[in-house]
């Protein structure tokens, strides 16, 4: 897929991936006990819309942009508040115009309290070099380290209560594998933890794949979330992407229930669907 994330910053997946993190980060922020998160493929956190790499893509447009600009019902917008909040407070105060979209650990941060922690992870030189100087602070630490090696490196925190966002650029054929894997080995160690796994979708193949890897881990609590923007029948673009959330708050698939068809509905670039369903639970 060859996925460098400044061409794609804020586009329809990163809506529906920080979305869902942001609903799951509210979760824990509900109980006082605090939490860390360990975002393992973290990017450079921070990407300029007005860029030569966003504008020469614009697919931002066609992601935030027409969130921003959607005619929501009161319970979806209270859903996506602590999202947009986010997004806003990274662009001009008092404008509707947008600058610069934040990735994954910087909305973290935002979200954060003061006992809270922040491990976000970034390889690639010159992404590793922009999260470091994009994150800082006491409560967030950048490390120049191999995601798929710190999916399970920093498993379980002291904290005991938290998330592992695993978030691969998808560079390589073997990456759906590398997730079943990379989930399973961090699992064993700390199988109390929620897990949020990224994927594309540009066929069934990859995908599919991956949800029967899964179901033969004997993990208790798995719930799929998808959203296509289109019908996946031109496997050389990106028509839709996944989520896999292991052990997912209580109220989390009622919440995606409401949200989902609202993103389809705005997001959609043709003819769009979404499925919300249980690849393993729990009796």
């Amino acid at each position: 897929m060859n996925y460098r994330h400044e061409f794609h910053a804020g586009n329809f997946a990163d809506v529906v991936k920080h979305v869902t993190l942001s609903r799951i980060i509210a979760h824990l922020r509900a109980k006082p006990g605090a939490f860390r998160v360990i975002d393992t493929h973290a990017g450079a956190g921070l990407y300029d819309l007005a860029g030569p790499q966003a504008s020469r893509t614009n697919e931002w447009r066609d992601g935030i942009a027409r969130l921003l600009g959607a005619d929501l019902t009161t319970e979806v917008r209270e859903l996506l508040s602590p999202y947009l909040d986010a997004v806003a407070a990274y662009n001009p105060a008092g404008t509707l115009t947008l600058t610069r979209y934040p990735g994954s650990p910087m909305l973290v941060r935002a979200w954060l309290r003061p006992a809270d922690r922040l491990i976000a992870c970034e390889l690639e030189p010159a992404a590793a070099a922009a999260l470091a100087a994009n994150l800082t602070g006491r409560r967030a630490k950048a490390l120049t380290i191999d995601g798929w090696t710190a999916a399970s490196a920093y498993v379980p925190p002291k904290e005991r209560r938290g998330l592992v966002l695993i978030d691969p650029p998808f560079e390589a054929a073997d990456d759906f594998t590398q997730l079943a894997a990379a989930l399973n080995e961090a699992w064993r160690k700390w199988a109390t933890g929620i897990y949020l796994l990224w994927y594309p979708i540009k066929d069934r193949l990859g995908p599919d794949a991956l949800a029967k890897r899964l179901a033969k881990l004997r993990i208790g609590k798995i719930l799929r979330a998808e959203v296509l923007v289109t019908r996946p029948t031109d496997p050389s673009r990106l028509n839709g992407c996944g989520l896999i959330i292991v052990n997912p708050p209580w109220k989390l698939e009622a919440e995606l229930a409401v949200l989902l068809p609202a993103l389809v509905a705005c997001l959609q670039q043709g003819s769009g669907s979404f499925r919300l369903e249980w690849l393993a639970r729990e009796s």
